[in-house]
């Protein structure tokens, strides 16, 4: 249980992490790059909150329920920010190349 509630805190760490570096970004494309970032890391923190709820909380068919529509909606918001963080890569890439030749 401790694993993965250590786990849950460290996804929840690095959601927080990834937003206030998109709050401190000033390129447009590493904005969208960071933001993709922080969504798999706030899909992560809520499929796995889902998989305690199941595991280790209260067991009836509500809270079921519930915890299943949590990884349903974890795993689709981690996926969906792991396809955006695949195509803002390159472009962020190029962006910081960009940024470093006008120095």
């Amino acid at each position: 249980m401790s694993v993965l509630v250590s786990l849950i805190v460290v996804a929840f760490a690095f959601y927080l992490f990834y937003k206030t570096k998109y709050i401190r970004s000033n390129r447009t494309v590493e904005k969208k790059w960071l933001s993709a970032k922080s969504s798999i890391a706030l899909g992560l923190f809520v499929l796995l909150f889902g998989i305690n709820h199941i595991l280790f909380i209260s067991q009836t068919t509500i809270s079921y329920f519930i915890a299943a529509i949590f990884i349903i909606y974890g795993g689709i918001f981690s996926w969906i920010g792991f396809k955006k963080y695949k195509h803002y890569l390159p472009f962020a890439i190029e962006e910081a190349e960009m940024y470093q030749s006008q120095k």
